[in-house]
Order: structure tokens, then C-alpha cells, then sequence
């Protein structure tokens, strides 16, 4: 199946109406680089785009432009005009190199930095600094931006296989799978083992992976300084593969979704069946921690509260009448099956927003109870807590005013009171959560029997732990770019010392 690569916006034409619309609303802002200077249209950013062109003419080398330290008013209306420049032409070299400078002038030099580089990236028509630009923009987690610059890397070099991975990532996460699966086969095919790592690193481990999300994020737990890492994805792999592996002395299994890993199931089941050396996260017991199980493998654990799940088939029976049968009623949340974040999460609240859910929705999605976990002062608590060898350790408390709660979007960066919360369940867990909390913590990790996995869950009035969802997916990241939060660093540094421990322990 073949799709189209996109490749930039088009420019919309100009037109006498429009240059007539804009009179009076085009302001100059002068650059103090020779006479040049940028017409900021405020209002038709179009004439933006023809200004920071003659500029390129004026200058010569676009580039030049990104290491400059001129003086520009910081004028909001500049950056914005500029912005929407960029957009109408998003593969000029000179919009990016007059939007970095109007970027430092108004002091958002973070901002600066992506439009300095795609100025220069752009200059070079260079398919690794376009997959690099890509790159800086999906790990500061903007990646509509990320997905132009890996599209345009593709254009250079239709073979460059990261950029065709992290582009088929993106796009698996907004819902286009169709187009993820063709980026996904153009990136596997060619090849689906890479080694990365200090080659002196203490060990080797091999990583069994799966080809699209539903990995344990390893680059914090398998650093690349002290681990050899031998990522292997297994929906591509074969046995004959298994032969030209580099000599490893751990298998680490981090297809850590259980709605994912069936497409590998049977490969990697015939490669450990022959496999020597210490496995780490069974596929078995990772199969166990798929939602609609969890239920039965924690629910009669001591003061633990699992709320009843049920899975929906696609183009099934309404689910309202599934429901009801299972003895089910609203309020439920539905969500889609391998999804996380959030997405594609609803709040059915009503027996008549149930019913209003058709039964021949495309994908499988799972339905869950709600139950109220709101606290006395009217805020919602999430607490993850991180299992190594089964082992609990405390890893973040999120605060939020909604019941939708990620750490990501409960503003804790805003809030000194929250943060001074969660900094007293990091040092101490059990006067958060009580002697019954930890203790059915402790039965929670033995229950998963998993080497590494979390858990996330809140504090219920009588004491008893609501669990929203167990598994080995947990991200764990020490915080490097908000000072606010590197308080948090100690904390986890102990969960990756354990792990650390553990794999020189098991090696």
C-alpha cells in the first residue's frame, strides 16, 4: 500500500485584494545586519515571507543569519507574523533565520534555538540534521513539528530507517495506523536489530522489542554508558537472526503491553525456548497485566479496590447491552485497547450517554467502572509507585483539580504546595499511604511477578488503594530540564541504582 509522502504547506497566492486588505498593517522592524530589514505583517503574514526573503537576497547566506545577535524590538507581533510565515513557507531558509532573531529579541531563546537550526538545516538540504531537528522536537513533546522535519529527511533519504521509526511512532499515537504500519515496514524491513551503548559497557543485554508503542522506555533503565544495548524487534525477526546476534549476557523482554505483544508472541516463545541466558519480565506474566485480567490477578489482594473492566469487541454488539449483562452500569470509562495517556478516553456518566455509543466502532476498547477517588479538599491524587524485582519504590505524586489526571498536565510546576506534597511521599511513602497501603503494595508486587513494572493508583478515604492500571510500561526519567522538579533526581536515581543492582545480580 503505497502513501504519499506530505511535503510542505502550499503558499497561498497573493492577491491584489489581499495587498490591499493588508495596507496598513504591515510594521518594519529593523535588523541592524547591513540595511536589511523584516517586514513583520501582522495582519497577511504573506508579506512576512517576502520579507525575510529579500533579506536572504540582501545577505546572501541565510545562514549567516542564525548566529547573529542583532537588536530587534521585542514585538510579540513580529514573532507571530513570522510564525505564520514559516507556515506558508516552511522550507525557506531566510523565514527561519529572521523568525530565530525575532525569537531572541523578544527573549524565547529555547524557541530560537529550533529556528536557527531549521535555518540552517534548511541551507544544507541535509537528511540527518532534518531527522535531528525531528528529534529535538518530539523529546520536548512537540510532534506536529517533529513529523514535518522527519517528512522532509524522508524526501532526502527515503532509506534513513530512524526517522521512518519515530514517524511511524507519531503517527500510531494520532489514530493514523494505516500510514504508521507503511513507515513501520519501511523501517523494519531494512532493519530491525540495532546495537547502541559503550562497547566496554560492564554488560550486554539484549532488548526484545515490539515495532510500535507499547515498549518499556529503557533509556534511562539500560543506560547507554554502563549497558550494551542489542534492541532486536521481534515482529520482523527470524531464527536465523538469533544466530548472528553479538554475544549477550541478559534478555530483557520490554514488549511490555500485553495488547501488543500477541503479534510476537510466537517468535519470541520459540526464541527463549532455546535461550540460555537470564530472562528479565516473562512474556507470561506480562500477558497477565492486560486490563481486563488485572481484575482477577489483584482484586482479592487486601485493601486494594480493582474496579470490574470489560473488553469490547469491534463491530460488536452494542455495548451498552454487553454491559448490562455483565452487570455494569454508568458511570464507566471507555477507552480504546493499547491506548494510554488518555487517549481516546471517555466519561460516560449517564445510562443514556452509554446507549449513545454505537456498537460498530472500529477498535476494541475496554470499559472500566468509575469510582469517585476525589479528596476531602476537593483535589485528585495519582500516585505511581515502581517495582523492581518486586520491590515497591515511590516515584511521583500528581495533584489536579480534574479527575483526567497526568502528571504532565497537573500544573505542578505552578503549584509550590503540590510539589511539597509529593517531596513527602517520595521520602516517605508509608506516613503517605499508611502500614496497609504499603503492605498491599507489597502483595501487588508479588502478584505481577514482574522484574520491572508500576503501578498507579490513588488513596481512597478508608484507606484502601484504587488501582487505575498495573504494567510494565512505566516511564522512569530522572528530571534534567526544570530545575523546580530535580529535587524529584535522588528518588529515582534509587530505582535505577536497583535496577542496576538487579541485572549485575542476575547476570
Amino acid at each position: 500500500m503505497e502513501f504519499r509522502q506530505e511535503t510542505s504547506v502550499p503558499i497561498v497566492p497573493s492577491t491584489p485584494a489581499i495587498e490591499r486588505a493588508s495596507a496598513g498593517h504591515v510594521r518594519r522592524f529593523p535588523i541592524r545586519r547591513g540595511k536589511a530589514v523584516i517586514l513583520a505583517a501582522c495582519a497577511w503574514p504573506r508579506l512576512a515571507y517576502h520579507g525575510a526573503s529579500a533579506i536572504s537576497q540582501r545577505i546572501g547566506d541565510p545562514m549567516s543569519l542564525s548566529s547573529a545577535t542583532s537588536s530587534i524590538p521585542a514585538h510579540d507581533a513580529a514573532v507571530d507574523a513570522l510564525l505564520a510565515a514559516s507556515l506558508l513557507a516552511p522550507e525557506d531558509a531566510a523565514v527561519h533565520a529572521a523568525l530565530g532573531l525575532a525569537l531572541r529579541a523578544a527573549g524565547r531563546d529555547a524557541e530560537a534555538v529550533g529556528a536557527e537550526l531549521a535555518s540552517i538545516a534548511l541551507g544544507r538540504h541535509d537528511a540527518l540534521m532534518y531527522y535531528n531537528l525531528g528529534t529535538s522536537y518530539l523529546m520536548t513533546q512537540r510532534p506536529a513539528l517533529a513529523v514535518k522535519w522527519y517528512r522532509l529527511a524522508l524526501r532526502v533519504d527515503p532509506e534513513l530507517v530512524a526517522a521512518h521509526q519515530n514517524l511511524a511512532t507519531i503517527l500510531e499515537l494520532d489514530g493514523c495506523r494505516r500510514e504508521a504500519l507503511y513507515h513501520r515496514d519501511q523501517a523494519y524491513r531494512r532493519q530491525n536489530i540495532f546495537i547502541d551503548g559503550a562497547p566496554a559497557a560492564p554488560r550486554t543485554v539484549l532488548v526484545l522489542c515490539t515495532a510500535g508503542t507499547g515498549n518499556v522506555p529503557i533509556e534511562y533503565l539500560l543506560a547507554p554508558a554502563h549497558n550494551r544495548r542489542v534492541k532486536w524487534v521481534m515482529e520482523y525477526a527470524t531464527l536465523e537472526q538469533a544466530a548472528q546476534l553479538p554475544p549477550y549476557d541478559l534478555v530483557f523482554n520490554a514488549i511490555g503491553d500485553a495488547d501488543v505483544s500477541p503479534a510476537s508472541r510466537e517468535v519470541v516463545r520459540r526464541f527463549l525456548s532455546t535461550c540460555e541466558q537470564p530472562l528479565l519480565n516473562a512474556p507470561a506474566a506480562v500477558a497477565r497485566t492486560s486490563r481486563d485480567l488485572i481484575p482477577a490477578l489483584l482484586g482479592d489482594i487486601e485493601d486494594v479496590l480493582v474496579p470490574p473492566v470489560l473488553r469490547l469487541p469491534a463491530n460488536g454488539v452494542a455495548p451498552a447491552k454487553r454491559l448490562a449483562e455483565a452487570g455494569m452500569r454508568a458511570p464507566l470509562l471507555l477507552r480504546p485497547v493499547g491506548s494510554h495517556g488518555g487517549r481516546g478516553l471517555q466519561k460516560l456518566d449517564t445510562a443514556a450517554a452509554l446507549a449513545a455509543v454505537p456498537g460498530d466502532t472500529a477498535a476494541e476498547c475496554y470499559a472500566s467502572a468509575y469510582h469517585d477517588y476525589r479528596s476531602a479538599d476537593g483535589h485528585y491524587r495519582k500516585f505511581r509507585v515502581i517495582f523492581v524485582d518486586r520491590q515497591p519504590y515511590a516515584y511521583h505524586l500528581a495533584i489536579a483539580a480534574h479527575w483526567l489526571l497526568h502528571y504532565t498536565s497537573a500544573d505542578m510546576l505552578a503549584h509550590p504546595w503540590k510539589r511539597d506534597e509529593e517531596r513527602r511521599f517520595l521520602a516517605d511513602p508509608a506516613g503517605a499511604l499508611g502500614a496497609r497501603g504499603m503492605a498491599a503494595l507489597g502483595a501487588i508486587g508479588a502478584r505481577l511477578d514482574l522484574d520491572f513494572a508500576g503501578v498507579d493508583f490513588a488513596l481512597l478515604p478508608d484507606g484502601r488503594l484504587l488501582l487505575f492500571e498495573a504494567n510494565a510500561t512505566m516511564l522512569v526519567h530522572t528530571e534534567d530540564f526544570h530545575d523546580t522538579l530535580k529535587a524529584k533526581n535522588p528518588h529515582v536515581r534509587r530505582i535505577l541504582d536497583a535496577f542496576d543492582a538487579m541485572l549485575a545480580h542476575r547476570q
